[in-house]
């Protein structure tokens, strides 16, 4: 076992860090960690984790989790003294997020699920090190008719037999990885739910509702909503779920969390509100269901909030203005009026 003298930062490692959710952890892990990011952006984007490629707290690995990775040998990781000082904590965040093309990505999915997972377990187990697991609202199944929160002690119902059981089902396995690593070796590992969540960095043309959205209002084309109007979903921007998943971090908590908004937004409102934001001239059309853009339960979030003292606290409207201000930046926009 390697000796753990901590010198000036904590080593951690985030798996999936040049993807959304990802990438913004690096950003925040970065003020007071070395962050060794591991990503083969299969969905992640190398734009993402280019403004952290200077910094010398920081390296990024092009691995897929898959595949074995030895980071003692690995030359660029020399500076972070892994002989020495291990890893501390692993954030897994690996696995393809795509709904415009998941069915592309079904083998890569089931693998990211099942070996990518256990290969960061034993990682983790090596360095003894802890591990943060990021699963999905997808584990409990289809929203309910009577569109009850859904507490962590719901077991949910998933279709293993699904066009979409490589995901959903993917997820509800690498949960059980997990849990039986913890109870087989003693690891001190952390699993969080995430529901649907939001903010800059998200790609777009990817069937995701809101960057999808708001790109198509600030060029003045058709807002596609998918299904119909009674289409309602919940929205947590990025920076709480990040918040949640450092504090969760460094308290003993080892059983799953949900994290996520429990505020119900319909599908309608929601364009409205993009609309009125980018003061767009755009229409709101509906399109056919896609596989991967289904309606999800609403979290009950009790348990955070006792446990880790975390409820989300940017709000739909100051998240959706943050990130329409990020795609415009993007998109060389200075202001609203640039797009009238």
């Amino acid at each position: 076992m390697p000796k753990q003298v901590i010198f000036d930062r904590k080593n951690v490692l985030v798996t999936g860090g040049s993807g959304f959710i990802g990438s913004h952890l690096c950003d925040e892990l970065i003020k007071t960690c070395k962050v060794i990011c591991v990503d083969n952006f299969s969905t992640g984007l190398e734009r993402n984790i280019d403004h952290l490629l200077a910094n010398p707290n920081f390296a990024f690995v092009k691995h897929d989790i898959s595949e074995k990775i030895e980071l003692k040998k690995l030359p660029g990781l020399q500076k972070f003294k892994i002989d020495f000082q291990g890893i501390q904590e692993i954030y897994n965040l690996a696995c393809p997020t795509s709904p415009i093309n998941f069915q592309k990505n079904i083998e890569n999915t089931l693998m990211a699920n099942s070996i990518g997972v256990k290969n960061i377990l034993d990682l983790s187990l090596e360095y003894k090190a802890k591990i943060m697991h990021f699963s999905s609202s997808v584990v409990y199944g289809p929203r309910r008719a009577d569109n009850k929160k859904i507490s962590e002690k719901d077991q949910g119902k998933v279709d293993q037999l699904s066009e979409r059981s490589s995901y959903d089902e993917g997820k509800r396995f690498a949960e059980t990885l997990v849990m039986n690593y913890k109870r087989m070796y003693d690891l001190d590992t952390k699993i969080i739910r995430v529901f649907r969540t939001y903010g800059p960095r998200m790609k777009l043309d990817d069937g995701q509702m809101i960057p999808d959205f708001i790109n198509n209002a600030l060029d003045g084309k058709d807002l596609i909503a998918i299904g119909n109007k009674e289409f309602k979903t919940s929205a947590c921007y990025v920076d709480d779920v990040v918040d949640a998943a450092i504090k969760l971090m460094d308290l003993e908590v080892n059983e799953p969390i949900n994290i996520g908004s429990d505020v119900d937004v319909n599908i309608v409102d929601l364009a409205n509100k993009v609309i009125s934001l980018t003061a767009s001239k755009s229409k709101i059309v509906f399109s056919s269901s896609m596989l991967f853009m289904t309606p999800l339960p609403l979290p009950d979030i009790n348990l955070a909030a006792k446990l880790i003292g975390w409820i989300p606290v940017v709000t739909l409207e100051n998240g959706l203005k943050k990130t329409i201000h990020d795609l415009m930046a993007s998109k060389g926009l200075k202001s609203v009026k640039d797009i009238l």
